[in-house]
């Protein structure tokens, strides 16, 4: 017997949906507001939770990751009744298992759960998932959820021998993640051959991949073999393939096809039983569109897709990232292992970390470096332009003019003023409403036109129009900015 929980503001849907439920023997409970449901998901173990999408207190797509952090990760079904293909996007992406718009049929129902419920059972009971806390990292554990899907999604591409494209910003472990991937498949004892792409010269990049035969060249006088067959057996890792040349791409699209290449200068092809992990923190799509990369090439490197997280969206992980590298710091510089106070880990969380673990890590070297002969490491060490930004996203970059004189008593003057939370959400919302009302006048009514005109998603306006109570239908404008 499986556990649903249903998030939707509509009494007679949570009704409609908990009587199917309970006839297929399930367990079910129902709440009408964010709030409540997201406590519900923090003090029970549900296995699918059916989301409404525009609710009393809030988006419910928004929600989405923080509902997925919580401790038992429900398989997340939306359910709205104003579907949009951005909004389906937005779902997906944010780890949603479904997305479908009501009215839902109870035939219909009882398909999209009995689907969610087996395939959490399959994950949940599948080896790989057990196996994939026993994979051999050279690195702390996780604890944020978008490093643990990682992990998973490394564990996956280890057990197989497809083409991997590792993706991300700069310094966020692409190199780290390939090693792994090679250390935990069938292809460990054979090489693991990395390939730079920016640092190879455009005139040396055929020689350098494929070999050359002996003669070759006027000072060539012996044969090479190319860094494609130093890989047989093993991996070949692309580092930035993005950075390949344009007319070399088509010659490794026919590597990649027949495994077999010609060195330069020779007569006959040569095989090479390589597996590629190719990786890059540029946008091949957007290359694609711009003729920098081929699109036959892109699909052939695309077979398996895994997307390496920022540091900035791994917080959790910032200390046991820390303490990992700390010591392996201290100890290749024969220094005693430093401690921390409690705030170095705050302030490390109130940077944003734009160099992602290679500055984090590079940071934590140079001021273990710096300061050998101190135990404790306090956010004072840390480098002047991270305390700067730390400071300010402190205390705030501006700071408001000193005001005039004011004559009224101090208690007169607590007793009329309002706390800041309230002055903000009371400005914030004549400000909001005002402009919902011009915003219906200029369209017409016509919500894609309103979405159109204010950038916001259907489920926002949505949501927007509901909290002030505003209708789309017979609207006039009432209000302006002046």
């Amino acid at each position: 017997m499986a556990k649903i929980l249903i998030i939707d503001d509509d009494n007679s849907i949570c009704k409609l949906f908990s009587k199917i439920i309970i006839q297929m023997e399930h367990a079910v409970m129902s709440a009408l507001t964010l709030e409540e449901g997201l406590k519900l998901c923090q003090s029970n173990r549900f296995d699918v939770v059916f989301l409404d999408v525009v609710l009393p207190d809030g988006d419910g797509l928004a929600m989405i990751p923080e509902i997925n952090r919580g401790p038992f990760s429900p398989e997340i079904i939306i359910i709205t009744g104003a579907g949009s293909s951005d909004d389906a996007e937005i779902a997906i992406k944010h780890g949603a298992w479904d997305y479908i718009e009501k009215p839902v049929s109870p035939p219909q129902l009882k398909i999209i759960l009995n689907r969610a419920l087996q395939y959490r059972n399959a994950k949940t009971n599948h080896p790989e998932n057990a196996a994939a806390s026993e994979m051999k990292f050279d690195g702390p554990e996780g604890a944020s959820p978008c490093i643990n899907e990682t992990i998973k999604a490394i564990h996956y591409a280890s057990t197989s021998d497809v083409n991997v494209l590792l993706t991300g910003e700069t310094g966020t472990g692409k190199g780290f993640f390939a090693d792994a991937i090679h250390c935990n498949s069938l292809r460990r004892d054979h090489n693991f051959v990395v390939v730079d792409c920016t640092s190879i010269p455009a005139t040396l990049v055929e020689s350098i991949l494929f070999g050359s035969e002996k003669g070759a060249f006027t000072d060539s006088k012996q044969s090479k073999p190319g860094l494609i067959k130093q890989a047989d057996g093993g991996t070949l890792f692309l580092d930035e393939v993005s950075e390949l040349p344009f007319d070399m791409q088509k010659s490794f699209l026919h590597v990649l096809d027949s495994h077999r290449f010609r060195p330069v200068g020779g007569s006959r092809e040569v095989a090479s039983d390589f597996r590629l992990i190719a990786a890059t923190n540029r946008n091949l799509h957007e290359m694609i569109s711009n003729g920098l990369f081929r699109n036959d090439l892109f699909y052939r490197l695309h077979s398996l897709a895994i997307t390496l997280p920022p540091l900035r969206e791994r917080a959790e992980d910032l200390e046991a990232l820390v303490r990992y590298h700390s010591v392996k710091v201290c100890a290749r510089w024969k220094i005693k292992t430093k401690a921390f106070s409690a705030d170095f880990f705050e302030a490390l969380g109130r940077y944003d970390w734009p160099g992602n673990i290679r500055e984090l890590f590079n940071t934590i070297e140079t001021i273990i470096v710096k300061t050998p002969g101190e135990p404790v490491l306090f956010p004072r060490h840390l480098p002047e332009k991270i305390r700067i930004r730390v400071a300010k996203t402190s205390v705030g970059m501006d700071k408001e003019k000193p005001q005039k004189e004011i004559k009224e008593e101090p208690a007169a003057i607590a007793e009329k003023l309002p706390t800041f939370n309230a002055l903000r959400e009371t400005t914030l919302s004549k400000v909001e409403e005002k402009y919902l009302v011009q915003l219906m006048a200029a369209s017409e009514g016509d919500i894609a036109k309103a979405c159109r005109l204010s950038e916001l998603s259907r489920s926002t306006l949505y949501s927007l129009l509901k909290k002030y109570n505003i209708s789309r239908i017979g609207w006039q404008p009432r209000l302006d900015f002046s």
